[in-house]
């Protein structure tokens, strides 16, 4: 079977809409599949009918229609659809993921969408795109559109929208049948904020100059677990986890919180990596007026007119110390840690507005006190900015790839 682009709908509710769909991106000359998530009956069942949905969420319509739960629905056919996506992937036959929705139905077509490797083209019209998109997201490469009006009918306005979704599919996935020069470059994960961008720039350069792909990554959250996800599916081969300030916010309560897995992936799959401190110095939140009150007298700094930056505090920087450590502990794979005695961003050195030798020292016995002796700690007067700091970084990863080898005592640069 050739590759399609899935539609994944429920035709109970939004059969005309998911049809007239179907007929543009059929009319640029692609194949579809139409997946029927809809839990009553409709005119059209699907190339897929609801019934197999059900089946391989661990139920049947009978029961959904019986139960009348929609919640409970929602979650069977959200675990069905994810089942049989990822199966269609694993035969070859999916050249893209359409969906559209309401809140439901960007829950079902979101969870089909991050069963998908990245880089097949994935589009959901949406009534929430336009607020907090990152529970539909995740980690994956989904292009939300805004539908403006509910998905109720075809109008006017909706068949432009729908019409512009269906063409900007259909594009991807004619212009990824193109074929790509790949390089054949193994891949380096890295982290970074804007605070350590001359260590990680410094650090991307030399890896790249000997022949590795870097993949720089935003730690917002959201850019920590999507390089996790990554590595996690084997793309990525080493890792310079530079800036570990998603931690921080994890700890005290910012907006760039990762998940629980976040520093674990790479050493649970044997992957060599250098870790550093960068930026936890800080907690990110966004305007002035969305930082708690509880906060009220700590230390900011505005860093744009969205982002306001707090000062973590000693007693937290030693929680974030024991965090790091009791992380990197799990770790299988060869793994280094490298502390900048000098200062952790470029706001945490002598003279800048979070300068805090005691905050630092704090992290230090945090981590001293709790890392296993299997991990290498190197200590560097100089701060992370540095150019030894990110020499030694990119210097260290390139000697694990080189040998593989671990187990090593800690020592002081």
């Amino acid at each position: 079977m050739s590759k399609k682009i899935v539609l994944v709908g429920s035709l109970d509710t939004k059969e005309k809409e998911f049809l007239y769909v179907k007929e543009i991106i059929e009319e640029s000359g692609v194949e579809t599949l139409l997946i029927n998530t809809g839990v009553y009956e409709s005119s059209s069942v699907g190339d897929i009918p609801n019934e197999n949905v059900a089946n391989a969420g661990g139920s049947t319509i009978d029961e959904l229609r019986q139960k009348n739960d929609r919640g409970y629905a929602v979650s069977v056919m959200t675990n069905g659809i994810a089942s049989i996506v990822k199966k269609l992937v694993e035969d070859d036959q999916v050249a893209g993921v359409f969906g559209m929705g309401g809140t439901a139905g960007t829950t079902v077509g979101a969870a089909a969408m991050r069963s998908v490797p990245v880089g097949i083209p994935k589009l959901i019209v949406s009534t929430v795109a336009s607020g907090n998109t990152r529970p539909y997201v995740g980690e994956k490469d989904i292009m939300m559109m805004y539908s403006i009006v509910d998905i109720a009918g075809i109008n006017s306005l909706s068949a432009r929208i729908l019409r512009n979704a269906a063409n900007a599919l259909s594009g991807m996935v004619i212009g990824n049948s193109v074929a790509i020069v790949d390089g054949g470059k193994p891949m380096i994960g890295a982290t970074m904020f804007g605070v350590t961008t001359p260590c990680v720039n410094q650090t991307r350069e030399i890896l790249e100059q000997n022949g590795f792909d870097v993949l720089v990554f935003h730690a917002t959250g959201a850019g920590g677990d999507a390089m996790e996800n990554l590595i996690n599916d084997g793309f990525i081969k080493g890792v310079v986890d530079i800036t570990t300030t998603e931690l921080a916010d994890g700890l005290v309560g910012g907006i760039f919180s990762s998940g629980e897995n976040r520093l674990e992936i790479a050493g649970m799959k044997g992957i060599p990596q250098v870790v550093s401190v960068g930026a936890l110095d800080m907690v990110n939140f966004g305007p002035p007026e969305t930082v708690p009150e509880k906060f009220k007298g700590r230390k900011f700094y505005q860093h744009n007119p969205t982002t306001t930056l707090m000062r973590t505090t000693v007693e937290e920087n030693f929680i974030l110390g024991e965090t790091l450590a009791r992380k990197l502990n799990k770790s299988t794979s060869p793994t280094v840690l490298v502390f900048p005695k000098g200062g952790v961003s470029l706001l945490d050195k002598s003279g800048q507005p979070f300068e805090g030798i005691e905050e630092r020292q704090a992290l230090y016995n945090g981590i001293k006190q709790n890392l296993k002796p299997h991990i290498t700690l190197l200590e560097v007067e100089e701060d992370i900015n540095s150019t030894r700091v990110a020499s030694l970084i990119a210097n260290q990863l390139l000697e694990l790839l080189s040998t593989k080898i671990g187990g090593v005592k800690n020592a002081t640069h």
